[in-house]
């Protein structure tokens, strides 16, 4: 009989050890149950019960099936076609790298006042934007449909490390161009940050040569 007791006892205090939440150190990845963001691998978050991408930090994991292209890309981002225009022939993707802490791009210049290089509008406000304003224009992978409108990111120089802050406002359409809607502009490569006069002026970067390495992140 003591034995029998000391038998079940045992078999109790294994089956708690094993059970125990203490102990439980299992994350899940896309798409895997979860109650708090701690269940969640790398960047993903916990919404609904389920892991999954968190757009405020780019990640593209669960979206892309873990690794490229789509919305918002990857590093095995592969181009999607060629557009020509007067003749020459442009690389078009629809998606970009993907999204860091610090994600490696070119900085470009634009004019985003009315009749300037942006042609339309800006997107994500349907308005013109002074040059004096700190915005800039995301390639199509990056502006991932419009959720980075109206958010700020943080862009680097790589030359001299000066940084600066800007508002997403449009998308530098790695798509379509060379038509009246993009002023003529053919379409943008897929790691381009097209900033204002002010964030250039911010930088202080040199404004004649068109286009310069930084990287940026959200804030």
């Amino acid at each position: 009989m003591a034995n029998t007791v000391f038998l079940l006892v045992s078999l109790l205090l294994v089956f708690t050890f094993i059970s125990s939440p203490f102990l439980s150190n299992a994350i899940s990845s896309c798409n895997g149950s979860c109650q708090s963001m701690d269940d969640c691998d790398g960047q993903l978050i916990c919404t609904n019960g389920k892991c999954n991408d968190d757009p405020d930090v780019g990640t593209h994991v669960c979206s892309t099936g873990g690794g490229g292209g789509g919305g918002g890309g990857g590093n095995d981002c592969q181009p999607s076609g060629t557009l020509t225009c007067g003749g020459t022939p442009y690389t078009t993707y629809t998606c970009s790298p993907s999204v860091t802490s610090s994600t490696q791009a070119k900085l470009t210049l634009n004019n985003f006042a009315q009749g300037g290089d942006g042609g339309d509008p800006s997107e994500c406000d349907e308005q013109y934007h002074d040059n004096t304003e700190l915005v800039v224009a995301l390639s199509t992978g990056w502006y991932d449909g419009g959720s980075r409108c109206g958010k700020m990111i943080r862009i680097t120089a790589a030359s001299n490390g000066k940084s600066v802050e800007a508002k997403v406002v449009d998308e530098c359409d790695s798509m379509r161009g060379c038509d009246k809607e993009h002023a003529g502009q053919p379409p943008c490569e897929n790691n381009i940050v097209d900033g204002s006069d002010a964030v250039w002026d911010a930088l202080e970067l040199n404004k004649d040569l068109g286009v310069v390495d930084v990287t940026w992140s959200m804030t």
